[in-house]
């Protein structure tokens, strides 16, 4: 698993390569607490077109960094790829909660137009 996270105004970025897992789910709530702790509101955009699989873990994470996003008034946006992510988020009813973009382009530029 490969996690890259950088600040790329007005928000963080964080993209995850591999899958999201009992393994990997560690690794990408340390980088996660780092992000967030580094500005406020949150602004997050979470690129996981590079990731094939997740499981409840991984689903955990994302779930506990929504929560803390919106506890703290901030926003957080998913890019997701046609795929397992996006079948998984859909059968679990998340795709409700969570907010999502095809692309970072498109999720940076949604942050940079919220007030």
């Amino acid at each position: 698993m490969v996690v890259r996270c950088w600040r790329e105004e007005p928000c963080t970025v964080l993209h995850i390569a591999g899958d999201l897992d009992v393994y990997g789910a560690p690794r990408v709530r340390a980088e996660l607490e780092q992000a967030l702790a580094g500005s406020d509101p949150v602004k997050l955009v979470i690129d996981l077109t590079s990731v094939p699989f997740c499981d409840s873990v991984g689903l955990g994470v994302l779930v506990a960094t929504h929560n803390h996003v919106r506890r703290t008034r901030g926003r957080m946006i998913l890019v997701l790829a046609p795929g397992m992510i996006s079948h998984l988020l859909t059968i679990t009813n998340l795709d409700r909660h969570f907010e999502t973009s095809p692309s970072r382009e498109e999720a940076q530029a949604a942050l940079s137009t919220a007030a």
